[in-house]
């Protein structure tokens, strides 16, 4: 599976911005789409996920209801809505596939095993 991101970019604070991640190769076999984020210096953490069989989302508490994941399945194409923006949300943000079942929450990222490069976002 390939992941690409795109949409990221620098913003004020308050603003908002909408990332993409389009995959490709085996993305059928994937149950789990998420976001995650990651600071230099700090762990990389998961913002939000779906599941793509029933739809299930989780948010990071930091972004909930601000950031909205959706997926357009027939696009192979996962978005990220950002709204109101903070300056605590810049980072590095990676989308990730999983082909594993998870029992547990979606948002840990060692349950991910596809990875894209990641888009940067700043908010300053």
């Amino acid at each position: 599976v390939q992941l690409v991101e795109s949409g990221g970019g620098s913003v004020q604070p308050g603003e908002s911005l909408r990332l993409s991640c389009t995959a490709s190769g085996s993305y059928y076999d994937t149950n789990y789409m998420g976001w995650f984020r990651q600071v230099l210096g700090k762990e990389r953490e998961g913002v939000a996920a779906i599941y793509k069989g029933a739809g299930n989302t989780e948010y990071a508490v930091s972004v909930k209801g601000r950031f909205t994941i959706s997926s357009d399945y027939a696009e192979n194409t996962v978005y990220l809505q950002m709204n109101s923006l903070k300056p605590e949300d810049t980072a590095m943000y990676y989308c990730a596939a999983s082909s594993r079942v998870i029992g547990g929450t979606i948002l840990e990222p060692t349950v991910y095993n596809y990875w894209g490069q990641g888009t940067q976002v700043t908010v300053s």
